[in-house]
């Protein structure tokens, strides 16, 4: 059953069950859902990077911290679309487009649609995440064929304020019920540690968790090292059980949800990114480089896929244009 009314207590005393019995329970609603073996795969470019207005003391590209990144204007759909080609080649299912805005101008979105059209073409699964989002935007990138937007909550609604203040939580959360309104598939999680406490952690999923719906894809980050930013001064190591315990109770409250290791994995073991995969983790992002951070090496995650004996899921893509 799909639960929509999940309280923090019940949250907080999965979490904190015996590890033993949280695995169990993580592993077997994955299995009600997902092949347990396969892992979905996505790419990830930055179609416009930095000099964005908001203050995120998290990001490298807020024009608020001094951090080296250079604002770049919009990429042209030709640059997009070859980089899209080498991403499939590298083995993504899915590619995902972001730029730094606080929202994206109405001049900008024919060629995002463009960029959409061109992706989709190439067989891939589209993904953007450029912001907050008005409903007539919406409409256009769901008539251009995009199938997901991303846009993360990134902490409990008590932390928010803590590491944002040019938007709120609520801001947040318009701009996925718009998307979702809009028949575009969701991507929304968060980011672990950023000084934020344990109850927060379990807070932001709860979050996700009690939406009307839950989201299609739930991103879990892990804080990466970023000198100039407010964030760096209060960040913390995430503790490696507890980001499994993350994991593991993100799939138990949103069992039909994938959920994806993202930023963070190039400091993760072999071992704890295999016990997040027990936990039920079923999606990573493939290709040296994220939006302006590393990622693992393609030949890594060959490497450990096909050491634990997993494959790439099978592609769901549709037609551009084709029925729901």
């Amino acid at each position: 059953m799909i639960r929509t009314n999940w309280t923090m207590a019940e949250a907080s005393a999965i979490y904190a069950l015996p590890f033993a019995d949280l695995m169990h329970r993580a592993q077997t609603l994955h299995r009600a859902h997902f092949d347990p073996n396969a892992i979905e795969t996505a790419s990830l470019l930055s179609i416009k990077t930095g000099g964005c207005p908001e203050d995120c003391g998290y990001c490298s590209q807020s024009a608020h911290h001094e951090t080296g990144v250079k604002a770049t204007k919009l990429m042209g759909a030709d640059e997009v679309l070859a980089a899209a080609r080498r991403a499939k080649a590298s083995g993504a299912q899915r590619f995902c487009m972001g730029a730094a805005w606080r929202s994206p101008k109405d001049r900008d979105m024919d060629k995002l649609c463009d960029m959409v059209r061109g992706v989709s073409d190439l067989g891939l699964e589209t993904c953007m995440t450029l912001g907050m989002l008005s409903p007539e935007q919406v409409a256009r990138l769901k008539a251009a064929g995009l199938d997901f937007y991303n846009h993360n909550i990134d902490t409990s609604p008590e932390y928010y304020a803590q590491i944002a203040t040019t938007r709120t939580m609520e801001d947040r959360l318009d701009t996925v019920e718009q998307v979702r309104k809009g028949g575009i598939k969701v991507c929304c999680g968060g980011i672990l540690g950023m000084g934020e406490a344990e109850e927060d952690r379990i807070a932001m999923l709860v979050t996700l968790a009690t939406l009307p719906a839950h989201p299609d894809s739930v991103p879990v980050n892990l804080w990466n090292e970023i000198e100039g930013v407010p964030v760096q001064a209060r960040a913390q190591a995430v503790d490696p059980f507890a980001l499994v315990r993350i994991v593991a109770l993100a799939r138990i409250l949103m069992p039909a949800s994938v959920v994806r290791l993202s930023a963070g994995r190039t400091g993760m073991s072999d071992e704890l990114q295999a016990l997040c995969f027990l936990a039920g983790a079923n999606s990573i992002f493939v290709g040296d480089q994220l939006l302006t951070t590393g990622n693992p090496a393609t030949w890594k995650d060959q490497d450990l896929l096909a050491r634990l004996g997993m494959h790439i899921a099978p592609a769901q893509v549709r037609p551009r244009g084709a029925a729901e």
